[in-house]
């Protein structure tokens, strides 16, 4: 088989990709129709489960960037509009981050405040160290 045939073949991989990412947000697309009428657990396993995939994709797409072959085929176009989508993304993130965190904390301050501590709090271990968690009750 020749060179040129190899990387043919090897290719057909990527449409595989591109079809479990669009079978992904078919399905996004179906649970986040019901999310509405979902409970607090369910909200959490499915956040986690989108959390899960995005960390699949971005590290699968950092990979991508650190390919010298696959590099050989992206264009500068292409590389702007990485950046420019990455950025919009992180900037999303981070501001869902701030607003999620401080919500959490004023919640949590305003429970504390009127005496009503969780009961597990008492189950909690004391904090690994090195942890980088956020927590909510450093022990």
């Amino acid at each position: 088989m020749s060179a040129p045939s190899r990387i043919l073949a090897s290719l057909s991989s990527l449409g595989e990709w591109i079809d479990m990412q669009k079978k992904a947000i078919n399905m996004f697309k179906e649970i986040n129709e019901g999310v509405k009428s979902a409970d607090r657990l369910s909200l959490v396993l499915l956040t986690r489960q989108a959390f899960q995939h995005m960390i699949k994709t971005l590290k699968a797409f950092d990979q991508w960037l650190n390919d010298p072959f696959i590099l050989n085929y992206i264009t500068k176009d292409m590389l702007e509009d990485v950046w420019s989508t990455t950025y919009k993304l992180l900037n999303e993130l981070l501001l869902l981050d701030i607003r999620h965190t401080q919500a959490v904390k004023e919640v949590a301050e305003k429970t504390i405040r009127e005496g009503k501590l969780p009961p597990m709090i008492e189950l909690r271990g004391g904090r690994e160290e090195g942890a980088e968690r956020r927590t909510l009750f450093p022990l």
